[in-house]
C-alpha cells in the first residue's frame, strides 16, 4: 500500500533574519519571518509527510502559540513527523518540492539543498528532488515578498515481518 501526502507552506520576507531553505543557511539572502526557524520548505515537506501519514499537519504537532517551538529547528519537526510515520510502519518513497521565489536565486544552492533534506529524511539523495521556480512579478512571490514551498511525498507500507 502507498500513501501521498501534499505540503505547502508561505512565509513573508524578513530583512532582519537569515534565509533557510531545507537546513541551509542561504547566505547574503533576507531571511523569512516566522515563528520557528522559518524554513520553508521543510514546512512543507513535513506537511506533506504528516498528510500521507494521515497526521495532521504542522500547525498541529508544533503550533506557534506554544513558545517552546519559538525559533524552533525544523529539521526537528520534519524528523519528528518522520518519526511518526514510521512509527505506523510507513517508509519514505521519495519527495519532490518546490521553492518558488523571486530572490535570491536558489539554483545554485539547489545540490546541497537536496543532500541536506536527504540527510534530514535518512534517505538517498536520489529519493530527494528539490527545484526552483521564480515568481514572474506576479502575486507576493513575484514581488519580492515572499517564498512559498510545495512538497509532495510518497510513503509506503513497511514489509511485514
Amino acid at each position: 500500500m502507498m500513501r501521498v501526502g501534499m505540503g505547502e507552506d508561505l512565509h513573508r520576507i524578513d530583512e532582519a533574519r537569515p534565509l533557510i531553505l531545507g537546513g541551509v543557511t542561504i547566505k547574503g539572502a533576507p531571511g523569512l519571518a516566522g515563528h520557528s526557524d522559518a524554513d520553508v520548505l521543510l514546512h512543507a515537506i513535513t506537511d506533506a509527510v504528516l498528510g500521507a501519514a494521515g497526521k495532521g499537519d504542522l500547525g498541529t504537532h508544533f503550533p506557534s502559540s506554544q513558545e517552546r517551538w519559538a525559533e524552533g529547528d525544523s529539521t526537528q519537526f520534519l524528523r519528528e513527523a518522520l518519526r511518526m510515520a514510521h512509527d505506523d510502519n510507513w517508509l519514505l518513497t521519495n519527495m519532490d518540492a518546490t521553492v518558488h521565489a523571486e530572490h535570491p536565486r536558489l539554483e545554485p544552492h539547489l545540490p546541497s539543498i537536496s543532500q541536506s533534506i536527504a540527510r534530514i529524511l535518512g534517505t538517498n539523495h536520489e529519493r530527494v528532488n528539490v527545484k526552483a521556480k521564480s515568481g514572474e512579478g506576479l502575486d507576493a512571490v513575484g514581488r519580492g515578498e515572499a517564498i512559498r514551498a510545495t512538497a509532495v511525498v510518497l510513503l509506503e507500507a513497511a514489509p511485514q515481518s
